[in-house]
């Protein structure tokens, strides 16, 4: 006779080595700190070059690395030394878990970087790019992080933060970019994160460029702004 065992799923916390690069200003005389979080498939050592632009002497840019890595491509087991990597900050798997481990991982970055700042009060602003956008979003409303300023570039608003989770951004100046050929910055598209936006109580004007989904140099001049 077959015997059934019913399969129990558990958790496990561990430490993981997470990496992160800077550029710019030292903690010593930095006046202003930028947290930007990259994209589906992007690293942090190739994405904080985007930022060389803003590198004035005050400001501290840190771009964290999401914790998960993968082959943008399927390589064969003899191409994988070739093979492009990447990173996610979360899939559909395990999704809940993967939004705690990340908003703890970013609080301790972010608590840090900003024992390493000689200012008392320096300015903060976290960007997210992307799939960093959502990424962004939940930190700063559920993590330790106080931003002066959130900067949402080219990704959706994440659904489950209504206007509960939102009022962490009271006193925060929120702005959305987009592209004008980007696909988040289509009529429909656009309209619906518009409603997002009014339904969760937000007032974030819509900034746009001549470009498609990319950072903009230009752009992120005038934000530092």
């Amino acid at each position: 006779m077959k015997t059934e065992h019913a399969i129990r799923e558990h958790h496990l916390p561990v430490t993981k080595t997470a990496r992160y690069c800077t550029l710019g200003a030292d903690g010593k005389v930095a006046q202003e700190v930028w947290f930007v979080l990259h994209g589906f498939g992007q690293l942090a050592p190739y994405f904080i070059r985007h930022f060389g632009v803003l590198a004035d002497g005050t400001r501290l840019i840190v771009a964290p690395e999401a914790l998960n890595r993968f082959y943008l491509e399927s390589p064969g087991w003899r191409a994988a030394g070739d093979a492009r990597v990447g990173a996610t900050w979360m899939t559909r798997e395990e999704r809940l878990t993967e939004i705690g481990d990340y908003v703890g991982y970013l609080d301790e970055l972010c608590d840090r970087v900003m024992a390493q700042v000689r200012q008392s009060v320096p300015r903060v602003v976290v960007l997210g790019f992307s799939q960093g956008v959502a990424t962004a979003a939940r930190w700063v409303c559920r993590g330790r992080v106080r931003a002066a300023s959130l900067i949402l570039w080219a990704g959706p608003w994440p659904p489950e933060l209504d206007r509960a989770a939102a009022a962490r951004l009271s006193g925060v100046r929120v702005v959305r970019v987009v592209g004008e050929t980007d696909d988040m910055g289509a009529p429909g598209t656009q309209a619906a994160e518009d409603e997002r936006f009014r339904n969760a109580g937000i007032d974030a004007p819509l900034i746009r460029f001549a470009g498609a989904h990319q950072l903009d140099r230009d752009t992120l001049r005038k934000l530092a702004r």
